[in-house]
Formats: structure tokens, sequence, C-alpha cells
């Protein structure tokens, strides 16, 4: 016997074997598709498709349940410009002074460098955090638990809509990155996770070669 409050399973209709691979295959069509993109064009998103996305991210499972995320929206020229400004100081500092060679190395067929011009071309920027304390009600403040790894979750789940969207992206990680708590105004309790540059992709846009190189199945998985 149940010893807290429950409701029936919503959204899991009953589908045979044959439906769930076909629905499988299809997700998985969509997915590989995605490309890390760092050139995008300044065409506008609407809100609505942003909102929608967020809203899927705050769907993910979290530890209690406790859901300890916080999506920030850049829509400013002035804060996308100190964005660019202190992450592009980050990045010199890291290329110069921090990466090790082989880190350099494993970096060089991507094409990365320390220009993020990007950050102000794309119209959408999503600062993420993950909260130190709250909880699933507004005014909550209670210890969150496994955060890194609920904020990552939902960080995937974002990515997925954006992309499912029609939306390219690109996962950004300057470190450190607490240049984004004073820009987006965001209380002590909350760490920057991640910055998700989103948008249309510019007609000219490329992929590196080796980016297209991914893992087959007997490399990731094991049954048991």
């Amino acid at each position: 016997m149940k010893d807290h409050l429950a409701t029936p399973l919503p959204g899991y209709p009953a589908i045979d074997d044959a439906e769930c691979l076909r629905r499988a295959e299809r997700f998985h069509g969509i997915m590989t598709g995605r490309r890390t993109v760092r050139e995008f064009s300044d065409r506008p998103v609407d809100r609505a498709v942003v909102e929608r996305a967020i809203l899927t991210a705050a769907s993910a499972p979290s530890g209690a349940n406790h859901q300890p995320w916080f999506f920030s929206v850049i829509e400013s020229p002035e804060a996308r410009a100190r964005i660019r400004s202190a992450a592009e100081a980050e990045e010199r500092d890291f290329y110069e002074t921090k990466a090790p060679q082989e880190w350099l190395d494993a970096l060089a067929p991507l094409g990365t460098d320390p220009d993020k011009g990007f950050l102000e071309v794309a119209p959408v920027l999503i600062a993420v955090f993950g909260q130190k304390r709250g909880g699933p009600r507004p005014g909550d403040a209670k210890k969150n638990y496994y955060v890194p790894e609920s904020v990552g979750i939902a960080t995937g789940f974002l990515i997925a809509a954006l992309h499912h969207a029609g939306l390219a992206t690109l996962t950004h990680t300057p470190a450190p990155m607490s240049f984004l708590s004073e820009i987006c105004g965001r209380p002590e309790g909350e760490k920057p996770f991640l910055l998700l540059v989103a948008g249309h992709p510019a007609a000219d846009a490329t992929v590196p070669l080796a980016a297209l190189d991914k893992k087959p199945l007997d490399a990731v998985a094991a049954w048991i």
C-alpha cells in the first residue's frame, strides 16, 4: 500500500512493439540530424517556441522533484555584448594559458577559437542555472539534491526540444562563468551551468567533418 498521495499515470497509451520501434526510429532520425552550430542567422525566433522548449526542459526528472533549475533568456543587446566580452576574455585565457596541449590538439579538428561572435548574432541565448536550495513550489527553500545531474538532464531536454522545433544550438561553457550570474541578476544560491545558444543556422553554415564521427552502438552500450 502506498503511503503518499498519487494519481493514475497519464501519457502512456497502450501501443504494440512495432509502434514502439517506429517511434524510436523516428526520434532517432530527428536527433541524429542535430549538429552543434557556430554560424547563426540573425532571423528572429518566435518567443512562444522558446517558452515551449523551456517548459519541456522543466518537465525533466529531478532529485526529490525539486526542479533545481532556472533558465534566463537574454534578449538585451547590451547584456549580450557584455556576455560576449566576458566569454571571449575567458576563452582567450583558456587558449593562451590554461589549456594543456593535449586538449588543444583535441579541439583543433573542430575549428574552435576564442571568437564568440555568435553570442551577438544568434537570436536566443539561454543561461541555465542550478539552484542549491528551492523546491517544487514558489518560495520553497529546501536543500536540493542531485543538482548537476538534474540540471544536465533538463538541459538535454531543452536541446532536444529546440532541435525538434527546427532550431540549431550550441552549448557554451566558459570557465569560470560567474559573469552570467551578475549579468542575469541571479541570486548567490544559483550557479551557472551552461550557456545555450540557439537560432536558425546561417545560410552558409558548415559542420567540421570531425563532428560527424560518432561511435557505433557496440562502443557505447552493452547488454548484461
